[in-house]
């Protein structure tokens, strides 16, 4: 960003390096190109910048209307509430007038989290629980199946309580960490701690700390974050843990949150527009086609293909992300079309996320890996069903191959503890169904010729070279006539 230094304004402060304003400590959520604008006329404070100035430097590379430069100054005008902020004046352009303080050393932060550039949509009623439960929880786990949020309500809850932490609040990102060994060094850079050889001395100077530290993607690195947990109960009982992953660390005393899909409309929701946009699945929908498709509204006989949409992606964030981003190029028919016959279309996704949430088939692709050769058999075998089965029915249905001889309570509570299983609530035995969009995944597995290559290869190691070729083909054959 610009050479604009650290000032401050009423209660806000304004911090270039770090591209965010903060109030009273707390970020402010303003877009990139609001915060252009705001460093360009802190430059010169007090005096006018020309329109075609501000245009010039926030867009050097593009051809803007005037009215997308109000649209930014107005959201600004919105965020700072110490008015008169800003003021215009038709043709000398825009000017910061709101007193800065002089040389007043900024504080030290209190927390690194990342500024959120959009608001969370569905999450109010979870939201408002897992903050209540926290106040009681040294140690919390947000779980859920790929692409469901946990990083994004990880970030609100550590926003909402971060007045209760006296030393503040701390993210760390373990998608970056390439080794288990490379976790500590994080640790110690997150916390300002020296550099630690072990999970013991980086703890022992956290003893008199009172905080919450946040580990993303916990399930990259499991049993690496179940010994640091225990190490800070024991050297830092004052540090609490909250943890986003695929699969909690079942540790004694961890409270665990199961993250939900985002709510679809009821088969009688879609009668009209107005009933549709009553769900937070439509909404989020809705809200990111128009992020990227200025204008657009949803009409009457967009319903039809939008429902399919949602369905087919089973109200998870990011699949309804990264299908919306796609409206603009080929329509909602478009779309529809293409969840039809692959997820292919969830591959295009946000560049400036980790590899692993850059796109759908990515996120689902690094759990597939990580599953044993019995988890995986199972988890394609559950991709025949389109509705949810039992135990006894799937026994039944095994016989004769060699799933018959596996503990199958085991390996179905091992695929619902990695959120790659739903089990559904009822009374009477317990029924397991693999929401559509992780379906449509095991089916294409079973399709793809590259994969069955990998999955016989994989028998062949496991059991002997011949043992399981006939069930290989058996699921694959099954597949093809799948729905």
């Amino acid at each position: 960003m610009h050479n604009t230094p650290t000032v401050s304004f009423g209660r806000y402060t304004f911090h270039p390096q770090q591209r965010l304003v903060s109030k009273a400590g707390f970020p402010v959520p303003l877009g990139g190109r609001a915060l252009e604008i705001l460093a360009v006329l802190l430059e010169a404070p007090g005096q006018f910048v020309s329109k075609d100035s501000l245009i010039a430097r926030v867009w050097p590379n593009s051809v803007v209307e005037e009215n997308n430069l109000r649209v930014h100054i107005a959201a600004l005008r919105r965020a700072l509430d110490c008015q008169p902020c800003i003021i215009n004046d038709p043709q000398r352009g825009y000017s910061f007038v709101a007193p800065l303080h002089s040389a007043a050393p900024v504080a030290k932060p209190r927390h690194n989290l990342a500024v959120r550039l959009s608001p969370l949509i569905g999450r109010d009623e979870v939201l408002g629980g897992v903050v209540r439960r926290l106040s009681g929880q040294r140690l919390m786990t947000l779980t859920g199946c790929a692409g469901v949020g946990k990083s994004s309500l990880a970030l609100a809850l550590a926003e909402r309580v971060l007045p209760r932490y006296r030393d503040g609040v701390w993210w760390v990102d373990l998608a970056t960490v390439q080794a288990p060994t490379q976790m500590l060094r994080h640790l110690a850079k997150a916390l300002d701690l020296e550099p630690c050889a072990s999970a013991q001395a980086l703890c022992k100077p956290l003893a008199t700390r009172q905080l919450l530290l946040v580990l993303d993607g916990a399930d990259l690195l499991l049993s690496a974050c179940r010994h640091l947990v225990r190490t800070l109960a024991q050297y830092a009982p004052q540090v609490s843990v909250l943890l986003s992953s695929r699969e909690a660390l079942h540790l004694p005393g961890e409270w665990v949150q199961r993250v939900p899909v985002l709510a679809l409309p009821t088969p009688c929701g879609w009668g009209s527009v107005e009933q549709a946009m009553a769900s937070s699945a439509v909404q989020l929908f809705v809200a990111r086609v128009r992020a990227s498709q200025q204008g657009f509204v949803l009409r009457a006989q967009d319903l039809a293909p939008l429902r399919d949409i949602c369905r087919s992606l089973d109200g998870i964030p990011l699949a309804l992300e990264l299908a919306a981003a796609q409206v603009e190029a080929l329509g909602l028919h478009g779309v529809q079309t293409q969840l039809r016959s692959s997820l292919q279309v969830l591959t295009r996704g946000r560049r400036t996320a980790v590899e692993r949430h850059q796109s759908f088939a990515a996120a689902l692709d690094w759990s597939y890996a990580r599953l044993s050769l019995p988890e995986r058999w199972l988890f394609l075998q559950l991709g025949l069903f389109k509705m949810a089965v039992t135990l006894p029915t799937l026994t039944a249905l095994v016989a004769g191959t060699e799933l018959e001889h596996a503990d199958l309570p085991y390996l179905l509570a091992r695929l619902v503890g990695l959120s790659l299983l739903a089990q559904e609530p009822g009374p009477g035995p317990a029924r397991y169904r693999l929401l559509n969009s992780l379906r449509s995944y095991a089916l294409a597995q079973l399709r793809d010729p590259a994969q069955v290559a990998r999955l016989q290869a994989g028998y062949g190691h496991y059991l002997g070279p011949f043992s399981g070729r006939s069930f290989v083909l058996q699921l694959v054959e099954q597949a093809a006539y799948a729905e």
